[in-house]
């Protein structure tokens, strides 16, 4: 994809196009929420498909293995599409990924707390289709989307196993950690000591929800960090790096580079063209 924010509906006659072309599972370069009011979905995701009753909330994190399949039921398919890049609202994606990564469907009732979610969507959709859309407006609403969404989940109580290692307790007290200290040169021993822990524990717990090491998961941070600053200040890079912990400019450039497949430089040019 190579606009940065991308929003539309798939009704009906959509839902029997998409059916009646080639849709093998893949992997994409972007998040994908897909909110559905009407029909249903049939999602491959993690290895394994599911069928998805309307009203649902979908959101696959990028690179991830797998495929949709929108199917009319009773004559009706109604679903918003809503793609973006992870930079695009970098402070929030980092939280989505412990939320959604192993449980990408939410099943939700027919009712007006569900339909803040459509208004979301249409004002969203309004504002996307203007001749000079603000994309700054765009990303308040999807940020404001994000968080209802997220309100709605914990008022579900949902009981999957899944579910429960999400809110696992020290995985979020981690997290908070985290957003407290990520700025700071601390290592894997300094979080597990903080959680009562040892390191071998807090990795698995990393592993288990996220599939990634502790330290993979900081330097993330970091990183996606890096991407907000670079979008929304007028830094230098080398003071970024610093800020983040990074002491030297080179070693923050390598990792920035092997993460994201730009320098800090390129990544900052490529956001001005696509957020001026």
């Amino acid at each position: 994809m190579n606009e940065i924010f991308k929003i539309f509906r798939v009704d009906a006659t959509a839902a029997h196009k998409i059916q009646q072309s080639v849709n093998d599972p893949h992997h994409h370069d972007f998040e994908e929420l897909i909110i559905g009011r009407e029909g249903q979905l049939e999602h491959f995701i993690d290895f394994r498909s599911k069928l998805i009753n309307a009203p649902f909330v979908s959101f696959v994190t990028q690179g991830k293995l797998h495929r949709v399949q929108p199917i009319v039921k009773d004559g009706k398919c109604d679903l918003w599409v809503i793609r973006f890049k992870s930079e695009f609202i970098a402070e929030t994606t980092f939280q989505l990924y412990s939320s959604f990564h192993d449980n990408a469907n939410i099943s939700f009732e027919h009712n007006s707390c569900f339909e803040r979610l459509i208004t979301l969507c249409e004002l969203i959709y309004q504002e996307y289709q203007q001749e000079a859309a603000d994309l700054a407006v765009i990303r308040q609403l999807l940020s404001t989307l994000f968080t209802i969404i997220e309100s709605d989940r914990r008022k579900l109580n949902l009981n999957s196993e899944e579910s429960k290692k999400i809110q696992s307790a020290t995985f979020k007290n981690f997290l908070r950690l985290l957003d407290e200290h990520y700025k700071e040169p601390r290592d894997v021993n300094f979080y597990a000591e903080k959680l009562f822990m040892t390191v071998r524990n807090l990795n698995l717990t990393c592993q288990t929800i996220l599939h990634q090491s502790v330290s993979e998961i900081i330097e993330t941070r970091k990183l996606t960090e890096a991407k907000n600053l670079l979008i929304t200040t007028d830094k230098t890079i080398s003071a970024i790096g610093f800020d983040l912990g990074f002491k030297e400019k080179t070693y923050f450039t390598h990792a920035f580079k092997k993460k994201t497949g730009m320098t800090p430089k390129e990544f900052r040019e490529e956001m001005n063209k696509l957020l001026p």
